[in-house]
């Protein structure tokens, strides 16, 4: 009986490319993140706060395009403890 050949890996189709790669830094209160864009398409940014305490709002930003080549810097805080932060990417 035969081996099968290994399967050819799949190449990612042009349109799935797509999505700035962000850095996120947390230090005390407040988070910074940085996006680098590489692909052809503008991506959509937005920063994501969960705060630890429960009185302390989270927060949402506001989206911001990063064209391709395109670099952003996202900032935001909470009045106390940070629990988490993220990046939510959009097309345009």
């Amino acid at each position: 009986m035969a081996a099968e050949p290994p399967a050819q890996p799949t190449r990612p189709r042009p349109e799935d490319l797509f999505g700035a790669d962000c850095d996120t830094e947390i230090t005390g209160s407040t988070v910074t993140a940085y996006c680098h864009n590489r692909f052809a398409e503008t991506d959509l940014v937005r920063l994501h706060i969960e705060c630890d305490r429960w009185w302390d709002v989270d927060s949402d930003g506001a989206p911001q395009a990063v064209g391709p080549a395109g670099r952003v810097e996202l900032a935001g805080r909470c009045w106390k403890e940070v629990r988490s932060a993220w990046v939510s990417h959009g097309r345009r």
